[in-house]
This record gives structure tokens, C-alpha cells and sequence, in this order.
């Protein structure tokens, strides 16, 4: 969306005064640009305290405390200066002192009265395409809150992107999920995927998803800060026909899942550390009934093992592994703001007959939160031999989706006789 509207050249009727402003436009375009409305609701979280301030369906909210931080981002195409105001108000009817930095540079402003209305804050130049970051701080108020802030007001000559869409403000404050499939011989009963996290990479929140299927899904996740899980789900039928657990390893939880449709998981309290691989591998076959069954186990080196997640049945499908990917997901969407990063290398399918074949291409895709521009800070592609995923942080350097990849080669069969697999 590019917000450059000569409104005011509009309305002149002489010809040689609407050729000067057009011209005057022209050379000064953000002097007739209308400001786009950043509302925070979608596009903004706080990134310092966790009390005393709170985003929601309004925008800014609560905001009492001096230590909080609420930091709203909007992407700019191109360099340029970026002029910003807020659109603000104080229910209390008092006053107060707000510190706003853009990009780091700081603006003081002072709020007042009951009325929303906007305030301007000042301008920068932005020195290359990415993401610009507007930080809200209070400084001083004379009644209960500093204020509440419904949005940005920011012009620029350069086109905008940021969430727009209300309907979908959850997901967009996720923020992008982004996807690597895999291309499988037919009848493909298992499949081998090695994961590594990077340092620093993995913030709570984050799914690393290692082996999905056209049913189900295997990975890690970071729960909190301190729990970890090794997951392994399986969707209930389409006909809503309930997924039944088979089997499951020794400390292996299971439950039945909602929310984002219906099925079964299992997870293992495991923890992994960023830094180092580790080893997934999912088999699915027909069980001769009209279902079909689903099992994972999950290699770490810390113990030198394969260790068991499940089982699960499926019914109302017959079928080896289909669709298998990997994603990587944020599920929190308070924590949208956070950058995460995970490769992916040496998968292998294995048939029914028991055959390995070196699994190489992969397909980069997005969710719609990406496809539709309401985030931009999405990557993937190839890196070190490997594939990578990566989303999150407002990053500037984003890769357009749809893209295939073919990483080289290692010819190093998966070392594990699939025969000895644990079952309990």
C-alpha cells in the first residue's frame, strides 16, 4: 500500500496552479502524502516490562508503568525520511510526558485531555528499505496513565507495509510461518530429518517443526523458560472420526488437541539445547483396516539413543507419507516480535520395499499472514548445505516465497536399523 494522495492538488481548478503543485508533489512528495494509519493493535507489542501496559483490540492500554515499553513496527520499500504522529488520548483527562524514539532517535511529547487527537512527534531519515521501530515510553503523568494509543500516524514517500487487516491482528502479531517441503518417492513409510537450532535462536514460543506429513506433525518447541517439549501429533479424520492412541514411550504425555482443528498429541519433556543436531524420524503405513498408523521416535546425542514418542491410529485413511515439510512457527502472539532460525539437512525417505532415497530439493512457502504482506520478516532457502527457516524480529532482508532449493548431496545414509527401533 503506497500512501501518496495529492488531495490538496485535487481540489485546485486553474491549470497552471494544479501543474505547480503537482510539480511541487514531485519534488516533495511526503508534503501531499496522507498518513497511514499503523494501528497498534496488529502491529505493535511491549518489549520491556510485562505489567502496567497492555496491547489489545484499542491499541495501547493500562499503560501506568514507567518501565514499560510498547514498540510498534511498519516496513518502508525504499530510503527516505519518515514523518510520525500518534493518535492518542488520556480517559483520566489529565497529562503527561511520553518519550517516543524512531529508530532510536528520541522525541518527548506531552499528551493532554480526554479527546483523541494527534500529536506529532518528529521525522527521520531511514536509511535503507526494512522495518522502522517507534518505542513509547512514559515519562511523567499527573493522574493514573500516561495515556492510551490507539495508532501511528506515519508518512513517508516510499510504500508502507504493515498489518491492516483487524480480522487477522492474532496472526499477524504471530507473526509469518514459513515452510520447507520435500519432494518423496511414492510409498515412502519412513522419513529421517536432522534439526539444529541455532544459538541464541531459540525463544519461547518457537515450534520447530522437523517431519510433517499430510496428518500430522513431529519437532521441538520451547514452552517456557523452563520447559522444553518433544512433540508428535496426528490430526483427527476429516470426517471428524477420532485419532486413538496406539502406543507411547516410557515419560511420553498424551491428550487430545483443539483450537487449530481437533487430533492427538504426545510430548516428551526434553532439554535440548540450541547448537546441536538432533535426529527425527516419523513412519506411517496402512494398517489393513481402512486406518492408517503413525509413529515417531526422536535421537539425542546427550543420550546416544532413539527414544519413542508413539503411536497414534488414524481412521478413515489408508496411506504411506505424503506432503512431508518442515515449518517453523511462532505460537505466541505476545512474543512476535522475537526472531527465531533453524536448518535442516541430510533427509532421507525409505520405502515400503526398504530402500533409502537422499531426499535434496525443497519448497519454500509461507502462511497468509506472509503472502499477504501483513509481515515481511520471513526467510528461507539454503545455507552451509542445508536448508533454513527463519521468521520473526522484523528483519529487513526478507526471501520471497515460492522458491525451490536443491541442497548437495551427502550420501550419508541414516545410521539406524529401523527394525530396532524402540516401541515402549
Amino acid at each position: 500500500m503506497k500512501h501518496t494522495s495529492s488531495l490538496l492538488c485535487a481540489v485546485l481548478p486553474a491549470m497552471p496552479l494544479l501543474a505547480a503543485c503537482v510539480a511541487a508533489c514531485v519534488a516533495a512528495p511526503m508534503a501531499c502524502a496522507t498518513p497511514a494509519s499503523v494501528e497498534l493493535a496488529g502491529n505493535a507489542f511491549i518489549t520491556s516490562a510485562d505489567k502496567g501496559a497492555v496491547i489489545g483490540e484499542h491499541g495501547l492500554t493500562g499503560w501506568s508503568n514507567p518501565s514499560a515499553v510498547a514498540s510498534t513496527y511498519f516496513r518502508v520499500a525504499e530510503a527516505g525520511p519518515v514523518q510520525v504522529a500518534l493518535d492518542a488520548s488520556l480517559a483520566d483527562g489529565g497529562d503527561s510526558t511520553i518519550r517516543v524514539k524512531i529508530n532510536g532517535t528520541p522525541f518527548d511529547v506531552r499528551l493532554a485531555g480526554k479527546a483523541r487527537k494527534t500529536y506529532a512527534v518528529g521525522t527521520v531519515n531511514v536509511p535503507a528499505a526494512g522495518y522502522v521501530k517507534v518505542d513509547l515510553q512514559g515519562l511523567t503523568r499527573a493522574k493514573a496513565t500516561f495515556g492510551d494509543v490507539a495508532a501511528l500516524k506515519v508518512t513517508a514517500g516510499a510504500t508502507l507495509n504493515y498489518a491492516n487487516d483487524p480480522a487477522n491482528y492474532y496472526w499477524s502479531r504471530r507473526g509469518p510461518s514459513v515452510h520447507m517441503g520435500y519432494t518423496v518417492p511414492a510409498n515412502t513409510e519412513y522419513f529421517y530429518n536432522e534439526m539444529t537450532i541455532p544459538k541464541g535462536q531459540d525463544v519461547i514460543g518457537s515450534y520447530f517443526m522437523a517431519n510433517g506429513f499430510g496428518q500430522g506433525y513431529m519437532g521441538i518447541q520451547v514452552k517456557s523458560p523452563g520447559e522444553r517439549w518433544i512433540l508428535f501429533s496426528v490430526w483427527d479424520a476429516e470426517d471428524g472420526a477420532k485419532t486413538t492412541l496406539v502406543s507411547k514411550g516410557a515419560g511420553v504425555v498424551d491428550n487430545a488437541f483443539g483450537g487449530e482443528g481437533t487430533g492427538g498429541q504426545t510430548y516428551l519433556s526434553y532439554n535440548w539445547a540450541a547448537g546441536t543436531t538432533y535426529r527425527f524420524i516419523t513412519r506411517a503405513r496402512p494398517d489393513g483396516k481402512g486406518g492408517s498408523d503413525y509413529s515417531a521416535w526422536f535421537f539425542a546425542p546427550e543420550t546416544g539413543k532413539w527414544r519413542y514418542i508413539a503411536t497414534w491410529k488414524r481412521p478413515a485413511i489408508s496411506t504411506y507419507l505424503t506432503r512431508v515439510h518442515s515449518f517453523l512457527e511462532n505460537f505466541i502472539d505476545t512474543l512476535g516480535y522475537t526472531q527465531r532460525r533453524v536448518q535442516f539437512g541430510n533427509q532421507w525417505a525409505r520405502n515400503v520395499s526398504g530402500a533409502w532415497s537422499e531426499v535434496t530439493s525443497g519448497r519454500y512457502t509461507g502462511d497468509a499472514t506472509a503472502t499477504n504482506a501483513q509481515r515481511m520478516d520471513y526467510a528461507g532457502g539454503l545455507e552451509n548445505g542445508k536448508f533454513y527457516l527463519r521468521n520473526g524480529g522484523f528483519f529487513a532482508e526478507h526471501v520471497k516465497t515460492g522458491q525451490s532449493f536443491t541442497r548437495p548431496a551427502t550420501g550419508q545414509t541414516p545410521a539406524v536399523d529401523v527394525s530396532a527401533l524402540p516401541m515402549q
